[in-house]
């Protein structure tokens, strides 16, 4: 009979005794590396989230105090990269290694028919926008089945086609099981969408819970249309994860999204909150590319307890053609309100040598210098227009219906190549 494989559990958390143990996953930042009038962008290695501790007593950006700081991401680059990390130091990740409960979700059965193999599963924290081929998607054609495995528990899958107005198409195919007594399930569908305009969509959706009431949600697309002046092509994915437990007060939400156009425009960006019994977090950052070599990067991180303590940090970078300037914000407030922050800035003056560095906080440090320091930043994405063409084959290769004779062209999408577009095309709007 057809298996729905174990899953693991959708929390391994476990709350430490310390009012500001439990903090989001840290990140690290990758930089671009300016000597003089020279540019060179070094090598980096992929970086993982790192999880990072709370220090009670330490040096903070500028100067010794009671303080705070978050490593910033570290990405990989295809390019040369030079690594320069920020400290990894406060708020201990969530993602606790705690032994996981698997065989208390789904019961294993040997695979005797073709019933669907699900391979759903709670979804992992900080774990982005996967690539097309790590979901495997094969949408079947005209199938609607159902059966149950030897341990009494029952699955079905079914496909079907949509269409609309526009050429519209949608291709899905669904899948599900549960357990014998109801108390596990699990759901998958699958589809995929295409329209005369050019428009192109993959997608996933996901859910299930488990017999100790944990639940979990997660979606996917990857779509492809035009840009409504310049007719460039552009390709979007996104991710949206949640999961709640059913035994404690935890749970936590992640919506990623990247955004690219085929001369290099780039925005990615992401909006998490967790919270594991009475301690909760936030997080927030985002990237933009403007592809001719301005970039801004900002991330801001928050977290509190029921007895009142808070404490984030925020920064955020601008560059352009070597000069540009970064600032942020380290702060805590106590239970009983009294607030301690640092705020910190760096102008770079475009010579990749002089760093105006300057900041003050709020026990009476203060600090307004020059430096010899390099510029380091990074004024293109790691990941590109080029990189997620590669990625996205599958989306690529959806057909559209085919068109009545009569009903005109599919039109052109600018993928930025040099070529010109074909002559039976329809040619560009006007410039506004």
């Amino acid at each position: 009979m057809a298996s729905t494989p174990a899953v693991p559990p959708a929390f391994g958390l476990r709350l430490r005794k310390s009012d500001v143990d439990f903090r989001p996953t840290a990140l690290l930042r990758r930089r671009v590396l300016i000597r003089g009038s020279d540019c060179r962008i070094l090598y980096c290695c992929s970086g993982k989230v790192v999880p990072i501790r709370r220090i009670a007593n330490g040096s903070g950006r500028k100067g010794g105090s009671n303080t705070e700081e978050w490593p910033i991401e570290l990405k990989k680059k295809s390019h040369k990269v030079r690594v320069q990390a920020a400290p990894a130091l406060p708020f201990a990740s969530s993602q606790s290694l705690n032994p996981s409960r698997q065989e208390k979700f789904f019961p294993r059965c040997t695979t005797r028919n073709s019933g669907p193999q699900s391979r759903d599963t709670p979804p992992k924290r900080d774990t982005g926008i996967a690539n097309e081929k790590d979901w495997g998607i094969s949408l079947s054609e005209h199938v609607n089945e159902s059966g149950v495995n030897v341990d009494g528990s029952s699955w079905y899958r079914e496909s079907g086609e949509d269409l609309g107005e526009n050429g519209f198409r949608c291709r899905w195919t669904k899948m599900g099981g549960k357990s014998d007594d109801g108390s596990s399930e699990w759901k998958e569908t699958w589809w995929e969408k295409s329209d005369w305009s050019g428009y192109k969509e993959l997608g996933v959706e996901k859910s299930g819970r488990n017999s100790q009431g944990d639940s979990w949600w997660e979606t996917w697309r990857e779509v492809l249309h035009q840009d409504e002046w310049s007719n460039l092509a552009r390709i979007e994915r996104s991710a949206q994860k949640q999961a709640k437990s059913g035994i404690e007060n935890a749970g936590w939400y992640e919506n990623w999204w990247e955004k690219y156009d085929a001369k290099g425009w780039t925005e990615k960006g992401a909006h998490k909150y967790g919270r594991l019994n009475e301690q909760s977090w936030w997080e927030k950052w985002g990237e933009h590319y403007d592809g001719r070599g301005s970039v801004l990067k900002w991330t801001d991180k928050w977290a509190e307890t029921e007895l009142g303590t808070k404490w984030g940090d925020k920064w955020e970078e601008k560059f352009f053609a070597g000069i540009g300037s970064r600032q942020g914000e380290t702060w805590h407030v106590s239970p009983v309100g009294e607030r301690w922050s640092r705020t910190w800035g760096e102008e770079h003056l475009g010579n990749g040598r002089k760093v105006h560095k300057y900041g003050k906080s709020t026990t009476g440090e203060s600090w307004d210098i020059v430096v010899d320091e390099e510029t380091y930043y990074e004024g293109e994405p790691h990941y590109g227009w080029a990189d997620v063409v590669g990625d996205s084959s599958q989306l690529l290769s959806i057909q559209p219906q085919e068109k009545p004779p009569g009903q005109g062209v599919y039109p052109y999408l600018d993928f930025g190549s040099s070529s010109s577009p074909p002559k039976d095309g329809p040619s560009s709007p006007p410039s506004q």
